[in-house]
């Protein structure tokens, strides 16, 4: 082997060596060491928003795809949608409740699609939080509903968009799931009333 050979072998290793213990190691050290969660916007989220991405078929969650089918998945933070026929199939990355307190798992369905939601806090969150404003209007862009929201038959959980892009893939809400604005735009034209939402 030539000097040259050598030389940019131990570049090319000790490159590798340092993206991966060099950038990937502290990071992940840096994670376990910061707090789970920080104040942002009047929500407890986590600082880094880290997914183990999941596949899922519907078969394992739902009996048949009546009216299509939502799958929210809190550990992967994904939300999984399958039309009725199959011809469509959505996964996007969404934030998830910031705690098991807030988080409520089983079968529900889709009661009511809203354009341009208000947001009311619920009364739980006007005690945790009495500095949060009585109602945003739906065209204020710091709407935390964003541009549409879908109503569960579960009273004050929801699918819908976000003020926040940072909160995706985040443990930042009060139970609902929130989607980047232009992916819940696309599933709010998709989905209909009595479409089956599945949380595990």
């Amino acid at each position: 082997m030539t000097k040259s050979s050598l030389t940019r072998r131990s570049v090319l290793s000790t490159a590798g060596a340092f993206a991966l213990g060099g950038l990937a190691m502290p990071s992940v050290l840096r994670a376990q060491t910061q707090p789970d969660f920080e104040a942002e916007s009047n929500v407890r989220t986590a600082k880094r928003n880290v997914m183990g991405f999941r596949n899922h078929h519907w078969r394992d969650h739902f009996q048949n795809l009546r009216n299509g089918a939502i799958l929210c998945d809190t550990y992967s933070r994904a939300l999984h949608y399958w039309s009725e026929d199959e011809s469509i199939y959505l996964a996007h990355p969404c934030s998830v409740p910031m705690s098991e307190e807030f988080t409520r798992r089983g079968l529900t369905e889709v009661t009511l699609k809203r354009f341009e939601p208000t947001w009311i806090p619920t009364p739980n969150m006007r005690q945790r939080d009495p500095s949060l404003p009585a109602r945003v209007e739906g065209d204020d862009p710091t709407n935390p509903l964003g541009t549409r929201a879908m109503n569960l038959s579960w009273q004050y959980y929801r699918i819908h968009g976000i003020d926040n892009p940072a909160k995706i893939g985040r443990r930042a809400s009060n139970g609902c799931f929130g989607l980047l604005n232009q992916h819940v735009e696309n599933l709010f034209e998709l989905v209909k009333i009595g479409t089956q939402v599945r949380v595990i």
